[in-house]
């Protein structure tokens, strides 16, 4: 099987939106009305939005997804809506349903990818960055916003830095639009894993490729 549209040609995909909660990015109007366009690229194209369900860059997407009747998914770090509204002060307005997961900001992140076919990073800082590398490491098709500054413009230094390749499961643009349209196509040709971390780990795995081109005399298989 090579992924759910080979079984269900007619499945709704679910695209994760990732960036900044907070901050200077939040303060610049064209990354703001940028974030907003990705939300309503993927209602365009009849995907499901889904995001961490706090305030920032991933809300403001979803606020654009739902400017055109778009379907939202907010995976919540709290544990019920009173916890969200008061504790993680977070919004409610964007989005047609949430998963509470009780489990914290850092742990809700892995749940919120996981829930997702594609993730499209926005620019962020850290939280961001946690965020990538989750999706990177199990092998997510990843769409990256640029020209907006943030770990967004980064992320291909980042890689490099940590003898990582920019794999064919990842696209950039600085449009919304073309960047949307790129990570879909991807997302359907994509083949995933049956068993975690599949992706990386074994002799086929991309931890044995990368071992293997970097001539890494200790690999073992």
């Amino acid at each position: 099987m090579k992924n759910i549209f080979e079984v269900r040609p007619n499945y709704i995909p679910q695209i994760g939106v990732m960036g900044s909660a907070s901050g200077r990015l939040m303060r610049n109007e064209e990354t703001v009305e940028r974030a907003r366009e990705v939300g309503r690229q993927i209602a365009k194209h009849g995907c499901t939005l889904v995001n961490g369900a706090c305030p920032g860059l991933p809300d403001e997407a979803a606020k654009g997804a739902t400017e055109l009747g778009g379907k939202t998914l907010g995976i919540s770090p709290a544990i019920s809506v009173c916890s969200h509204l008061k504790k993680y002060k977070s919004p409610i307005e964007h989005y047609d349903s949430f998963l509470f997961t009780g489990m914290g900001l850092m742990m809700r992140d892995i749940i919120n990818i996981r829930s997702c076919n594609a993730v499209i990073i926005l620019p962020g800082g850290t939280g961001t960055l946690n965020e990538f590398t989750v999706a990177y490491d199990e092998g997510k098709p990843i769409g990256v916003l640029t020209g907006q500054d943030g770990i967004a413009d980064h992320i291909k230094d980042v890689l490099k830095f940590c003898h990582r390749p920019v794999t064919d499961r990842m696209v950039f643009s600085d449009d919304p639009e073309e960047l949307v349209e790129k990570l879909i196509k991807v997302m359907r040709e994509a083949e995933v894993g049956c068993i975690l971390d599949d992706y990386l780990l074994g002799e086929d795995g991309e931890v044995a490729k990368i071992e293997k081109a970097l001539g890494n005399p200790d690999y073992q298989k």
